[in-house]
């Protein structure tokens, strides 16, 4: 294992999704334990790492591509809460996610509306304790 990356991936992963990264590393380690190391190496130590864009705009690119997916609202609301994390808006991840219902159609875009409407709402719940 290359020790670099793995910390690189790890101080990202941390930098962007905070203790609920960690979690899920720590939940594929019982059944792919390779598969959490090859997310912290390669995603986040060294495509996240990067110089070029900034943490937000990564973040931005990846809730647009999940977006056109469709079929990934688990990670989704990961990278949306992702991107809060980094200096997003929640105006900002609206319209970016109303941008994609011209390339990935308008179910997609409301599903998505729909799971940044739940992150939000998790999220206020939380300040109101």
């Amino acid at each position: 294992m290359d020790s670099t990356r793995y910390t690189r991936g790890q101080e990202a992963l941390a930098r962007i999704h905070g203790h609920i990264g960690e979690g899920v590393m720590n939940a594929l380690g019982d059944i792919a334990p390779d598969f959490a190391r090859f997310i912290i190496e390669f995603p986040y130590g060294d495509i996240y790492s990067r110089n070029g864009l900034s943490p937000k705009e990564r973040q931005i690119a990846t809730i647009a591509s999940l977006v056109t997916l469709g079929n990934a609202p688990t990670e989704l609301k990961a990278h949306i809460q992702g991107s809060l994390n980094v200096g997003c808006t929640r105006d900002e991840i609206v319209e970016v996610i109303m941008q994609m219902a011209v390339y990935a159609g308008f179910p997609a875009a409301v599903n998505s509306l729909l799971v940044a409407k739940d992150v939000f709402a998790e999220l206020d719940a939380k300040d109101k304790m």
